[in-house]
């Protein structure tokens, strides 16, 4: 059970839409919303000025960028996301140890220029549109939960703040990499709203009882007729547990 302000920052909301609708919701939504997430619909199209307008509207940020590419790439890349005022930036954990570091040394770097609190770093570890067969047809023949388990330790130990997973492995996540783990689980359904491409997914008390520190919702809220009645009634499944 958490309180209300506890609950009100625990939810990450997914405007994966344009700049006008982004906004438009922002606007909504102040006063009562915490998180947004900012992800390539969005950075693709207009850039640093979005995360920019977010804040300005004092919001903080999760850059759901997935950045993956070779070490010395990753570490421009996550000084130049950090150096937005994201607040939270993701990596992909397949992209391995060495990399990972270099966005770890980024954003530390970033840190040391502008000033103030440094961007945390979440590895993707499994997407959550992906199943068993969609794993295995990649050649990872694994279980979900042993590869979200190896990639998790992997990157972690290479300097990420924690882990991005579906709410099924967030119990796992927090037994493993502790109690100041970032868990970052999208794939978060209020019981009743439709499912959509996700195939790993929960309610937001279950996760959150699972171990997640941040759930990603987004047409739930987004989608809704009163986006901020929306969030409320979230707020208060948290709240109520």
């Amino acid at each position: 059970m958490l309180t209300e302000a506890q609950a009100r920052d625990a939810i990450i909301i997914a405007l994966d839409c344009d700049r006008e609708t982004a906004l438009s919701l922002a606007d909504q939504l102040s006063g009562k919303a915490v998180w947004v997430k900012v992800g390539m619909t969005l950075f693709y199209r207009y850039g640093p000025a979005i995360v920019d307008e977010m804040r300005a509207r004092g919001l903080r940020v999760f850059l759901d960028l997935k950045l993956h590419d070779i070490p010395f790439q990753i570490r421009g890349a996550a000084l130049s996301a950090s150096l937005t005022g994201a607040d939270i930036l993701s990596i992909h954990g397949l992209g391995g140890a060495a990399m990972i570091s270099e966005g770890r040394a980024g954003v530390e770097e970033a840190a040391e220029l502008r000033g103030g609190e440094r961007t945390r770093l979440v590895a993707i570890s499994v997407l959550t549109s992906m199943d068993s067969e969609a794993l295995a047809s990649i050649g990872v023949e694994s279980t979900i939960a042993e590869e979200v388990s190896r990639l998790a330790i992997l990157s972690v130990g290479a300097g990420a703040d924690g882990i991005v997973c579906s709410p099924q492995e967030a119990a796992q996540m927090r037994a493993m990499l502790g109690p100041d783990a970032l868990i970052v689980c999208p794939g978060v359904r209020p019981a009743g709203a439709a499912v959509g491409d996700q195939k790993r997914v929960s309610t937001p008390a279950s996760a959150i009882a699972a171990g997640a520190s941040k759930l990603v919702i987004g047409r739930p809220i987004t989608g809704a007729d009163d986006p901020a009645a929306a969030f409320d009634a979230i707020v208060d499944e948290l709240v109520r547990g």
